[in-house]
């Protein structure tokens, strides 16, 4: 008997400090568990980036937040490609020295690892980037020129033919200190990863092209007692090497059905953290016959559960449990022939 695939969605928001998820790739491991219990995993570049670490993984889909919000809600179906040409936009505020450090990096991904990048273009302004922090402690921020953005990465889409864009913005280095040391000894929020993504998002929504960001940064003073989980941001001058891997086998934003495009309706089960929903992409999928999953041991600094919104989930108490949930989902099995006590069938109502 031939079955469709089993489609999964595994999304751990941005700049919201999970304990697993916030911080330097540290959900990776769960993507790359995830993908061998289902046909196709979709995710996002916060849960796949690892700085200079990455894993390719043939069966899952890189699909930045705000293109996974218009996935999720219908508007858009994703196209699975061979490779995808990629874009680089340097911010005309990175230095020169670390500036070279990064067009370093791309040169390398393209004679080590093969990638098929553009020439890199820079912005015409600096961007200045501001950063924020939300009362709940939600990282965000804004840049000051967005329209130099636009106009570059029209141009290298234009002229340059891009397929997917790698967006390198220069942050700033003066980080709240408390903050920071927090960070990178794996207790608070990641105070970048918000201002991160509305960079991304403001590039898909105007192109519907794949895009992703890594932030320009001076190395920070070194620190024998960084948390493993923070580790991957202490490697090197860059964080771009993931970005590039994951952008080039990123799937095409369609707005019409095509043949092997991926659409909402396909999705099987979402996984999410327990207290970090009532995002978009999460209230339209609870609007489709999509099995919720929520994961309790990872926690953050929200406090938005799918019981708050009135929304029907399983709450597993850690990955582990969720990926014996997609498992028995993708059987056929109910969990509740799993567990020691099932109960007796029983009449339906009048």
């Amino acid at each position: 008997m031939i079955h469709r695939p089993y489609t999964a969605v595994l999304i751990v928001p941005t700049g919201i400090g999970a304990a697993i998820g916030g911080y330097a790739g540290d959900a990776l491991p769960v993507a790359k568990a995830m993908a061998k219990v289902c046909d196709r995993l979709i995710t996002h570049p916060n849960v796949l980036n690892g700085a200079q670490l990455y894993w390719p993984l043939e069966n899952t889909f890189y699909v930045e937040g705000y293109g996974l919000d218009r996935f999720a809600q219908g508007q858009w179906g994703l196209k699975p490609v061979h490779h995808n040409r990629v874009g680089l936009i340097l911010d005309r505020g990175i230095e020169p020295e670390l500036r070279t450090r990064h067009i370093q990096a791309a040169d390398a991904t393209r004679a080590t690892l093969g990638l098929t990048l553009t020439d890199y273009m820079v912005t015409d302004t600096p961007l200045e980037v501001e950063l924020r922090t939300a009362d709940s402690g939600a990282s965000w921020g804004t840049i000051s020129h967005p329209d130099s953005l636009l106009r570059a990465a029209d141009k290298l889409i234009t002229k340059g033919k891009a397929e997917a864009l790698a967006v390198v913005v220069r942050f700033p280095d003066e980080v709240d200190s408390l903050v920071l040391d927090n960070y990178r000894h794996g207790q608070g929020v990641d105070p970048l990863a918000g201002a991160e993504a509305v960079i991304s998002h403001l590039i898909v929504r105007q192109f519907r092209i794949p895009c992703a960001h890594a932030p320009a940064l001076e190395p920070l003073p070194i620190d024998d007692t960084i948390s493993p989980r923070a580790a991957a941001e202490e490697l090197g001058y860059t964080f771009l090497p993931c970005v590039l891997v994951g952008l080039s086998r990123a799937p095409q934003f369609v707005a019409q059905p095509q043949t092997n495009s991926i659409w909402a309706d396909e999705v099987d089960a979402l996984v999410i953290p327990q207290t970090g929903c009532g995002g978009s992409a999460m209230l339209s999928f609870s609007q489709r016959n999509t099995r919720i999953i929520t994961v309790r041991d990872n926690t953050t600094t929200l406090n938005v559960t799918p019981e708050d919104l009135g929304m029907e989930a399983i709450a597993v108490n850690s990955y582990l449990e969720a990926l014996g949930v997609l498992v028995a989902h993708q059987a056929g099995i109910s969990i509740d022939a799993l567990r020691p006590v099932i109960s007796s069938f029983s009449q339906a109502c009048d």
